[in-house]
Order: structure tokens, then C-alpha cells, then sequence
């Protein structure tokens, strides 16, 4: 099947029946592509689907010992530049950036004189950096990769692709782990790329990105095209089997509010709730469309919901998670009997700055969570998610402020934490591949826990390893694995598991479905949905960059710059924002799912 449209031009880069065979597995198999210029042509499937052995195929890279098969050609004289995921690897740590956006240009201005060269090359280089939407090329061209954004690291390599005079370039993953208003400036950069008649080749798990830039899809299931067409087309009508289940919900209402009225429609509410066909409430929070929120209906009980703002008439309880006895306070503000499980008061979390000592990363005034219940922090990159989340594990210390695990304080560091103090609270990260030793076998790494944080025996561990790893859909097979068999989504898994064996109280998730296909993100949130459902003294945190896992949590809260800007109950947050920033990201958010960023 064809990526095609017909253009009237011929294509800058094509493959033809491509098979790449590692092992015995084909992880390609019989994949065709034509690459038009100035057009954007997005690769979606799952984890292991060949998207990437299919893009770098383009530039002529197979994994170590690959048999290839099939035909590959680019446009004669047309290079193509590649945009890693993790652009950091792409750049020399021990060179400037104008150093090594030099280096290229040189090659580029050799016809000229002598005398002409430097000022040509170095003309050509801010303009590169301009065209990759660089602002400030001048100062930024004097640091040092490191010194720059994740970001800024992604537009200098896409500004060498531009030096290089690239007819192709090749995106992997470019929005991993972005919040809405980055990703809308990925996606108004690449889109200013494919307006220069250069062809974007864009390997993504992100819909709604994908959605607002592409103009040709590509499925890939198990190396397969299975479907392949114009974007609009592929999204609003898909035929395969297997598309349909990637987009999932997107595809049969745009519209959250629609879909959650028509009869018999599913609507998913705050972790651990699932309901069906709500019926509208006029007493709901109104306003501006945001991220696909699922709104709960109502429980049958008149009990006020502590969640819910001061001075709402008429706002019902949310469901099932609402399990603890409430009252009011004299003032007038719902209550709830017992104590919350974690409290933040006055966090003021600070990074060393080299020479010039330290600087303030991170202000929380406040904030509770309570047994049973889910609190989903976020904010852009660089924002204090992941600090906060780090302060309340023990991982940084260097904080003023208290956080109280039932109304006791904690220690700053986890080496001055107890065994009770470290099972309570426990952290699952982004990078489960790195959270693991790759040589030893998963269960060992999960029984671990359980031996060392409630001294369980070696073999009564192992075997609540797998039961619970089994729990979460992974079988013993796989989990007598070594990490580096597993998928990342299996991992994730596992990490879960490992946290789980230690019986906390409040469980920590940073981004653990950041850079996971849609599928495989579904799978674990549900996961999560399920845990939280199951245990009443299972309290959740759960960082993340995206709206519409942040819609899934009872409550949300706001980061900027380092500053706690908004908290709330989800569902208010995310439809009625009181601040600036939290309404931006809003919109930016609506807009990349309608796929209308501009």
C-alpha cells in the first residue's frame, strides 16, 4: 500500500517492498512509501511496529546484522537529515553550537573566495538557526548543547539538516514528552520545513499532532502496512481493524460532550470510575471546550463533594472514589473527616546553578491528597513537575518546606527515610529501561522490593511477583525476562508491579506514559484505573505533560515557571481555568486534537 496522492510531482524518496529480517523476525515487512516534496508523511502504529526501521531506512541505517531486502532510492543529489528523539545524542556535548553548525556550513560556501567564506558561512548559520525557529540564535549559538532545552537541542539539529540543503527529513518521535504549547510550536516549525518544498517524513505515537500535520498516514502493525491514505480521510474513516483501535475514542466523536450523551456511550471519570451514558447536568462547569474530558454523572447520594469549589450550588457527589464521610466546615466549606495521606506546606525546592550557587526551581504553597484519591500535576517542560514529584519521594533534597505523610513529617532525603517511611511512598519513572538492571531477570528485580522494604523472604517474594505482574498483563514467561526483551509499555508494567509489592500508600508516576504508543498508553492508564478502584488506601500523583490523562484524575494541579498557578477539581480546571497559562494550555490542547494549531 501507498502513502500517495497524486501531486502531479514526482517523489523526492521512495521505498519499495522493504524487508529488514533481525534474527529470523522480519521487523519490516513489504513496506512501500513514496515521499512528495513539501508534504508531510506520518508513520503511526505501535511500540515494535517498524517505524523507525522504516525511517531510517531512508538515510540508508538497519540494525547490526540486518538481512534487507526490497528497494530503496533518493532523489539523486537529495540528502536526508534525521531528527532524533533524544536530539542531545546527535551533538558533540564538547563543541559549541556555532562550532558545529560551522563546520556544515563551510562545506557549503567552498565556491566562494577565500575572503567571502566566513561571513558567508556564518550567514548561513543564523539563517538556519532562524528557519528552525531559534530565537536569539546569536546568544544561544555560543552555548554548549547541554546548556540548552531538550527543545533547543531539537531546532539545532533540524537547523544542520537545513544546512546540509536536506530534500528529506526524517522526525522521530519530535513531541515526546511535550506539553500542548510546545508541541503546537513542533508542529508550526516542521510545518514551516514542508513550506519550503522540503518532504517530512514524521515517526509519531501522538493522534492529535499527527492529526494537525500530516498530510499522508502510513499504519504499520507488526513491520505491515495495513492502511495507508490522506490524514483526514485515515482519522475520520478508517478501514482497518487495527486503525480504528489505535485512534480509539477520537474516531468516533471529536466531540466528548457528544460523545458522553449518545445512549449507551462509555464515559471514563476519575481514576478507578467507569460509567455509562451520563445524562447532561446544568449544574456542570461550562465554558470553553478544552481536552476530552469524560465527565462522571452523578451518584444517587446528595453528599457534597470536597472538591468541588466554595459557592456551587447543586454540585453532586462525583462516584464511587468519593467513599469518605464529609461534612461541613463552620465557614461554610465542605469537609472531609480524617486526614489527608501527603501534604505539601510551603515547598520551596531549589537546583544547584554552579558558580552562582543555587536557584529556586519550585514553589507549592499547598497541597493534599487523600487516601483513595488521584492528583495529577501539570505544566511545559522545565515547569517543577517532576521536582515536586522527586521532593515528595526523597530523590531532592535540597527543599524548605514540610511534607507530611499522615500528618507526619518526612525526611528529605530517602537515606534518612524508614523501611515504612520508603514503602509508603514510592516512585515509578519515565525511563523504565533505565529503571532496570538489564542483566538481571524482571522478577527478580520486582521481588526485590518486597524482600528489602517489608523482609519477605526470597521465595514467598517471588512468587507475589508474579502473581502481581500477572495481575497487570504480564505473564511469567515474560516476566523471567531480561528488561531488554521486553517492550516499553511491559516495563512500565513491571515498574508498577515492583512499586506495588511494596503496599504504598501514596504511589508516584512520573510521565510513565510519555513516549508510548496509544495503545499501549490506554493499557496502562487503565491499569491505573484499576488500582486505584481496588485499594481504598491507594493514593495517586501522577505527572504528566498531557491533558487528557491529566482529565482522568480526581483533581489537578498547575505548575508554571515553578509556581503552583492553579489547583482544582479536574473537571473545573480543565473547563472553566481561572488562570492565563492554565487556559493557553487549554486551548493549545484543543486546537492539536481538532488538528487546527496554526
Amino acid at each position: 500500500m501507498h502513502a500517495d496522492v497524486d501531486t502531479g510531482v514526482g517523489p523526492v524518496a521512495e521505498i519499495r517492498d522493504l524487508r529488514v529480517v533481525v534474527d529470523g523476525r522480519a521487523i519490516v515487512d513489504g513496506v512501500s512509501l513514496r515521499v512528495l516534496p513539501g508534504r508531510v508523511t506520518a508513520l503511526i502504529g505501535a511500540s515494535g511496529s517498524g517505524k523507525t526501521t522504516t525511517g531510517l531506512a531512508l538515510l540508508g541505517e538497519y540494525p547490526a546484522d540486518a538481512l534487507v531486502t526490497g528497494d530503496v532510492r533518493v532523489e539523486a543529489g537529495g540528502l536526508v537529515g534525521y531528527v532524533p528523539q533524544h536530539p542531545a545524542a546527535a551533538l558533540n556535548p564538547a563543541r559549541r553550537v556555532s562550532a558545529l553548525l560551522t563546520d556544515i556550513a563551510r562545506a557549503r560556501v567552498r565556491h566562494l573566495p577565500v575572503r567571502q567564506r566566513r561571513a558567508a558561512a556564518r550567514e548561513r548559520v543564523l539563517r538556519a538557526l532562524a528557519e528552525a525557529q531559534l530565537p536569539d540564535a546569536e546568544t544561544l549559538s555560543r552555548r554548549y548543547p547541554h546548556q540548552l532545552s531538550g527543545g533547543q537541542q531539537q531546532r539545532v539539529v533540524l537547523a544542520q539538516a537545513l544546512l546540509l540543503g536536506a530534500r528529506v527529513i526524517v522526525a522521530d518521535e519530535p513531541t515526546t514528552g511535550q506539553d500542548a504549547l510546545t508541541k503546537g510550536r513542533i508542529v508550526e516549525r516542521f510545518r514551516a520545513v514542508a513550506a519550503r518544498g522540503i518532504a517530512v517524513v514524521l515517526l509519531s505515537h501522538d493522534l492529535d499532532v499527527v492529526s494537525a500535520l500530516a498530510d499522508e498516514v502510513v499504519v504499520l502493525r507488526a513491520g505491515r502496512v495495513v492502511e495507508s491514505g490522506p490524514a483526514q480521510r485515515v482519522r475520520s474513516s478508517p478501514r482497518h481493524e487495527w486503525t480504528r483501535e489505535l485512534f480509539g475514542g477520537q474516531v468516533e466523536s471529536p466531540d466528548p460532550d457528544e460523545s458522553a450523551s449518545r445512549p449507551g456511550a462509555s464515559a471514563r471519570g476519575p481514576l478507578g470510575t467507569r460509567t455509562e451514558s451520563p445524562d447532561p447536568d446544568p449544574d456542570e462547569p461550562t465554558g470553553q471546550p478544552g481536552p476530552r474530558i469524560h465527565r462522571l454523572p452523578h451518584a444517587r447520594t446528595e453528599v457534597p463533594d470536597p472538591d468541588e469549589p466554595t459557592g456551587r450550588p447543586g454540585v453532586r457527589a462525583r462516584g464511587p472514589l468519593n467513599r469518605h464521610t464529609e461534612s461541613r466546615d463552620p465557614d461554610g466549606r465542605t469537609a472531609r473527616t480524617g486526614q489527608p495521606v501527603l501534604r505539601v506546606r510551603g515547598l520551596t525546592a531549589r537546583h544547584r546553578d554552579g558558580a552562582r550557587g543555587t536557584a529556586v526551581v519550585l514553589r507549592a504553597p499547598a497541597l493534599d491528597l487523600y487516601p483513595g484519591r488521584s492528583l495529577a500535576v501539570v505544566g511545559r517542560s522545565g515547569s517543577g513537575k517532576t521536582t515536586l514529584a522527586r521532593c515528595v519521594a526523597g530523590l531532592h533534597r535540597d527543599h524548605d518546606g514540610e511534607i507530611l505523610l499522615d500528618g507526619t513529617p518526612l525526611p528529605r532525603s530517602l537515606r534518612d527515610r524508614s523501611r515504612t517511611q520508603l514503602a509508603a511512598v514510592q516512585y515509578v519513572f519515565q525511563d523504565a529501561h533505565a529503571a532496570f538492571d538489564e542483566h538481571r531477570p524482571v522478577v527478580h528485580q520486582v521481588a526485590r522490593t518486597a524482600v528489602r522494604l517489608r523482609g519477605t523472604d526470597p521465595d514467598t517474594a517471588t512468587r507475589e511477583a508474579l502473581t502481581t505482574l500477572a495481575g497487570l498483563g504480564l505473564p511469567e514467561e515474560l516476566a523471567h525476562r531480561h528488561p531488554g526483551r521486553l517492550s516499553g509499555g511491559e516495563l512500565q508494567r513491571a515498574a508498577l508491579a515492583r512499586a506495588l509489592l511494596a503496599r504504598p500508600r501514596v504511589l508516584v508516576c512520573d510521565e510513565i506514559t510519555s513516549g508510548l504508543d496509544t495503545v499501549t498508553r490506554r493499557g496502562i492508564l487503565d491499569v491505573l484505573t484499576t488500582l486505584v478502584r481496588g485499594r481504598d488506601d491507594l493514593s495517586l500523583v501522577l505527572i504528566t505533560h498531557d491533558l487528557d490523562t491529566a482529565a482522568l484524575a480526581h483533581r489537578i494541579a498547575v505548575l508554571d515557571a515553578g509556581e503552583l498557578v492553579e489547583q482544582g477539581p479536574a473537571e473545573v480546571v480543565l473547563t472553566t481555568p481561572a488562570h492565563p497559562f492554565t487556559a493557553s494550555l487549554v486551548r493549545t490542547t484543543t486546537r492539536l486534537t481538532a488538528g487546527t494549531v496554526t
